[in-house]
């Protein structure tokens, strides 16, 4: 009897461990998220930074900003990079903006990000094929702005 109690534990904690690590075992790094559905959500978290691209880049120099692009997610951020590290006294900040024509006209949203002395930092995603995207880098001290085309 008690040969058979510890068969049937060992079988139950068997089941429950192959039912907790077998999903792991494939685990993949696949978009989940799409277009407009990825709006706001962070591009490393959602996997779509796997198949990222520079589409645009602006720069005032030393710092830049790029417009990076995932095709499997059908959203694009912006990442601020700054690699000489140079101390200023402002912020710089970079910026994605999502509009619904090529002109400009009108701005549907845009997600910033500081842009650390010596480092690089990116902002949440703005998504949907449909949309012309440019990335713009602005010195908080200066009030200067660089934007590139759209894309």
């Amino acid at each position: 009897m008690r040969r058979n109690m510890s068969v049937r534990v060992s079988a139950v904690v068997t089941a429950a461990m192959a039912a907790v690590l077998i999903p792991l075992a494939g685990t993949s790094y696949a978009a989940s998220c799409s277009g407009t559905g990825c709006d706001n959500k962070g591009p490393v978290g959602y996997g779509c930074d796997a198949d990222a691209v520079t589409k645009k880049t602006v720069s005032d120099g030393i710092r830049k900003a790029e417009l990076r692009w995932s095709a499997k997610c059908a959203a694009g951020w912006v990442r601020g990079s700054d690699p000489v590290g140079k101390d200023d006294y402002w912020a710089h900040y970079a910026y994605i903006e999502k509009h619904s024509t090529e002109s400009g006209a009108p701005l549907l949203k845009s997600l910033s990000v500081a842009i650390p002395d010596g480092g690089s930092d990116w902002s949440n995603m703005l998504g949907g094929s449909n949309y012309y995207y440019r990335v713009c880098q602005k010195d908080a001290g200066t009030l200067e702005v660089w934007c590139s085309g759209y894309w």
